[in-house]
């Protein structure tokens, strides 16, 4: 029943207006109230089901097992209750969760997007839900989500990046959970890694600078472990091909436009001849783009940029940035299908996968 106050009839005062509290009945419902503090159970559904609590589990998880007119009352009788199957108890059945967590240094930003969403996709696809949690730039950060996930016994673990620590990979090991480590490349994984190389990237941005010519180079690059192997192998390569490099500007992670713009006016101020700029991302490098017209400098005749990821906005930029391309999409199915196979017993080992990455020229180059 419902209780409205009435106005003009004086049997309360509400401030200065006189209200009167009438009763109204409910409408039918088509629902029945849970009144108690417990949800409602799969022995609740059977009851109103008029079937065991078996085969309500049955018509959940199997339904091609159970007849048409059983499965109808089941699935009305869940619609009334809306009731929601006990996850946990489920995964301790089968040892299944189907549950997979990702870790990301940043949710901020377009960086990760494109594998996250194929991940998602790839898992829902195969009734898995994805779990993600936010780890940040820092090693100890990391290591305190990992035991938190790790406690609850997901089917799988996503890491963006190589795991950090030595006491991160000892209890990622020692969990028994399928780990795939992504955006990275090396020879001794925890488990299984689906990524690329950063030292390839930093040597092939050089190779393609010097082709066109550009003898007096930098970087705007952000400050994180995956970064400075780019910046290394940049550096190193420019070296070898006699190429003159200005000091890095370094940039906080995550990157943003405005750092773009202060990273290449720190280079222009020590280098005021340099001709060629790789920004360790796509956000840097549309505000170097920024930067660099306000200071009246044509690109590229006068500064050639190169960003890094090939975020949708890139091709749309004026002028269109040239970028390193990812294959976001591609991380986030091969991660989705390496976890998937190990946990339903597909694949014993799925090993490394180099998925290279290309670089895309536009006119910023």
């Amino acid at each position: 029943m419902i209780r409205v106050p009435q106005r003009h009839e004086c049997v309360a005062r509400h401030g200065a207006v006189p209200v009167k509290f009438v009763t109204i009945p409910h409408p039918a419902r088509k629902h029945p109230v849970n009144t108690s503090a417990k949800p409602f159970t799969i022995h609740d559904v059977a009851r109103m089901a008029g079937v065991s609590a078996m085969t309500v589990s049955r018509a959940l998880n199997t339904p091609a097992k159970v007849s048409p007119d059983t499965l109808a009352r089941v699935r009305e009788a869940v619609q009334r209750t809306n009731y929601v199957p006990n996850a946990m108890a489920s995964g301790l059945r089968l040892s299944r969760a189907r549950l997979v967590s990702a870790l990301l240094p940043t949710l901020v930003g377009p960086v990760f997007q494109e594998m996250v969403e194929a991940l998602d996709l790839a898992l829902h696809e195969r009734g898995y839900q994805l779990m993600i949690g936010q780890s940040g730039y820092d090693a100890t950060r990391e290591d305190e989500l990992l035991k938190t996930i790790i406690q609850r016994r997901p089917d799988g673990i996503v890491m963006t990046g190589l795991v950090r620590s030595e006491e991160g990979r000892r209890a990622l090991r020692a969990s028994g959970i399928p780990v795939v480590e992504t955006w990275e490349l090396t020879d001794t994984p925890v488990d299984m890694l689906v990524g690329f190389s950063h030292a390839a990237i930093g040597a092939a941005v050089v190779d393609y600078l010097h082709g066109r010519g550009h003898r007096c180079i930098g970087m705007v690059s952000a400050d994180d472990r995956r970064a400075a192997t780019r910046i290394a192998a940049f550096a190193a390569r420019a070296q070898a091909l006699g190429i003159e490099v200005v000091p890095t500007a370094y940039s906080p992670a995550p990157s943003t436009m405005g750092a773009g713009r202060a990273g290449l006016a720190a280079l222009l101020a020590r280098a005021p001849g340099l001709t060629a700029v790789f920004c360790s991302s796509d956000m840097l490098a549309l505000g170097a783009c920024i930067e660099a017209r306000e200071r009246g400098l044509a690109i590229p005749g006068q500064l050639a940029i190169v960003g890094l990821g090939d975020q949708s906005v890139a091709a749309d930029a004026a002028p269109p940035l040239t970028t390193v391309r990812i294959d976001g999409t591609r991380i986030g199915r091969l991660a989705a299908e390496m976890v998937i196979a190990r946990v339903e017993g597909q694949s014993a080992d799925a090993g490394v996968v180099d998925i290279g990455f290309s670089i895309v020229e536009r006119a910023s180059s």
